[in-house]
């Protein structure tokens, strides 16, 4: 059973907002209270914070899926409902957090470090809050949203300074037992290490920390032995130290061909170049300070090795030293040049300035809609897809159950702009509008679908302009209506100035009575009955 995980593919989703609440306050001697229905609660984000207790990530290992609390729905009373926990989910320290394509979305060092991976769904407002002076006593709610949801890589880079690197058995796991007061498992069988192991060192004033990987062999970048993935936990070093091992006099394998395969297979390891350190450059590990470490020089053979190879190591540009992790011998001048690097690097980070992006202040363009729409096709005819945070996010907290919530939301759209747009883009009625992206609502656009529904007398819950839906008149039709109603006004005016010209207009109103069923009758008013 794995007790050590270092790479987990985690799930992680928001909790959902709570829908807001319909409700009228009701009081004896007071039958028109108004609306009292309060906000649903927003929902509990998720969030990735360093915890120094924390050291794998083997819970997120055997429990991937992880989600944060709801929100309460609204109630009554103007009473709101209670917002979502949130969900912390603690790390080790040096844990890197990328997307499934890689991209590094945030480098988590230092103990408290927080990355919130999924937020909360926002929840519905209560139809007291969507009153206003116009729309005094609002049927509807809106609903709460979804939280994020999304899948993440975490990679575990151990934080150390140095890096101990080498053959299996080389002696690591004993070099770092007696250099510091870690305990890793030792023994005489190859690849006993499985887990890298870290140690604290104290050389005068400077504390650093070490790092002793799994064995490398020769094809580990093929996959060979454990392979070289956990090399990312060398990344952040600043030094590696080859451990060779020298009481080998008598097999086939000698320190500087142990060097030259080890050097091999840290040359194909391609070092993550999404992640940037502290001074914001990556750099190779062939590439970084190494010294070379000439291990069990306690053994006769081993004595005799080191003194063989050391020269030749030395001409190479190495720095050597004789070490035996069992007799301690060459261990303090091992640690204090060890601490010299850690120190050096320091000192390059901290006298370097500080990299502070400069804040980029884009202020919203005058002409920016806040939306866009895409014209597209589908079956041979016309579909508009409109596009857009606040769009989208209307169309989600919409009930569409509920017709005033809908009349509701053709509001919004209209205020925003997007009818005239589609009349701008050329869609005609009865065209495909839909507003989202793969999964976004479908309308059958209407464009008689005017605003103004708070000013319509329907009963609450209801629109008017939902009523006869089918036998709601176009705007053609409206146009063709109110030009015959001018013409009709146009006649009558003509007809009143013809008689006045004929003075018809200077008679009194009782004649005119009496001149009218005369005129029907066709007998002049001189005639004997």
């Amino acid at each position: 059973m794995a007790s050590f995980v270092d790479r987990v593919v985690l799930h992680v989703s928001g909790g959902t907002g709570g829908h807001g609440c319909v409700s009228v306050h009701r009081e004896k001697f007071k039958p028109l209270g108004g609306p009292d229905g309060g906000n649903g609660g927003n929902g509990g984000d998720v969030i990735l914070r360093v915890d120094h207790q924390t050291t794998t990530l083997l819970d997120y290992h055997h429990a991937p899926h992880r989600h944060a609390t709801n929100g309460g729905p609204g109630m009554g009373d103007w009473r709101g409902g209670k917002n979502g926990e949130t969900l912390i989910l603690p790390v080790p320290d040096g844990t890197v957090v990328k997307s499934k394509d890689g991209t590094v979305l945030a480098d988590l060092v230092g103990e408290g470090a927080e990355y919130v991976a999924a937020a909360g769904g926002i929840g519905g407002l209560g139809n007291a809050a969507l009153s206003s002076q116009k729309r005094k006593a609002p049927g509807f709610a809106l609903l709460g949203i979804e939280g994020e949801s999304s899948d993440i890589v975490l990679e575990l880079k151990s934080i150390a300074d140095i890096a101990l690197v080498g053959f299996p058995s080389a002696g690591k796991s004993s070099l770092i037992a007696a250099m510091s007061a870690a305990r890793p498992k030792i023994a005489d069988y190859p690849f006993t290490t499985l887990v890298p192991n870290l140690g604290v060192v104290q050389a005068g004033d400077v504390r650093f920390t070490i790092a002793d990987v799994p064995g490398l062999i020769e094809g580990a970048s093929e996959g060979r032995g454990l392979g070289h993935h956990f090399l990312r936990h060398v990344e952040r070093c600043a030094a590696l130290v080859h451990v060779l091992d020298c009481g080998t006099l008598e097999s086939d394998r000698d320190p500087l061909a142990d060097l030259a395969i080890i050097e091999a297979e840290l040359e194909k390891y391609a070092v993550d170049m999404s992640y940037a350190g502290q001074d914001g450059e990556v750099v190779p590990l062939n590439h970084r300070p190494r010294l070379v470490a000439l291990n069990k020089v306690d053994l006769p053979d081993g004595k005799d090795m080191a003194e063989f190879v050391r020269p030749e190591l030395e001409s190479r540009g190495y720095q050597v030293f004789e070490v035996s992790a069992t007799s301690h011998e060459g261990l303090r001048q091992l640690g204090f040049a060890m601490a010299g690097i850690v120190k050096a690097a320091r000192d390059a980070v901290a006298a370097a300035p500080p990299k502070v992006q400069p804040a980029v202040l884009r202020p919203r363009a005058v002409n920016e809609s806040g939306f866009k729409i895409r014209r597209e096709e589908k079956g041979l005819e016309p579909l508009f897809r409109v596009l857009g945070e606040k769009p989208e996010r209307w169309v989600k907290q919409t009930d569409f159950t509920n017709e005033e919530a809908i009349g509701y939301l053709a509001d919004r759209l209209a205020k925003l702009g997007v009818e005239t747009e589609l009349f701008k883009q050329g869609a005609k009625p009865g065209d495909t509008v839909v507003i989202g992206g793969e999964d976004g609502v479908v309308f059958d656009w209407e464009p008689t679908m005017m605003a103004g529904a708070e000013l319509l007398a329907s009963p609450r819950g209801t629109d008017i302009r939902f009523a006869d839906i089918g036998d709601r008149p176009t705007r053609g039709q409206k146009r063709e209506e109110q030009q015959e109603r001018k013409d009709a006004r146009a006649a009558a005016r003509a007809e009143l100035e013809a008689e006045r010209k004929a003075g018809i207009w200077t008679e009194s109103v009782s004649s005119r009575r009496v001149a009218k069923p005369l005129k029907e009758s066709g007998l002049d008013a001189g005639d004997e009955f």
